[in-house]
């Protein structure tokens, strides 16, 4: 354990950092999954605009530090690529 007082505020700062990039986390896994769920239902028009609130949320998670650029677009591209799919 720290005994240092800047070593211990350390550790709370890594908690609250922790939680909430699981959080954001979470949430993206959220995202893809309605979008999953809209293309099993076959409907076009609640599909795009999941697939719209996906992209948003991974590339917020980019901005954030959650995800690296290359793995954001690599989902994404993935993403499309199902909808596209679904259809065609």
């Amino acid at each position: 354990m720290a005994n240092h007082a800047s070593a211990q505020k350390r550790i709370r700062q890594t908690i609250a950092k922790t939680r909430v990039n699981n959080e954001r986390r979470s949430k993206v896994k959220t995202v893809v999954k309605k979008l999953s769920d809209a293309i099993a239902k076959k409907d076009k028009k609640l599909s795009v605009e999941a697939f719209r609130n996906a992209e948003s949320a991974i590339m917020s998670g980019v901005s954030k530090g959650i995800f690296k650029k290359e793995t954001a677009a690599r989902k994404v591209s993935r993403l499309s690529k199902l909808l596209k799919k679904s259809f065609s």
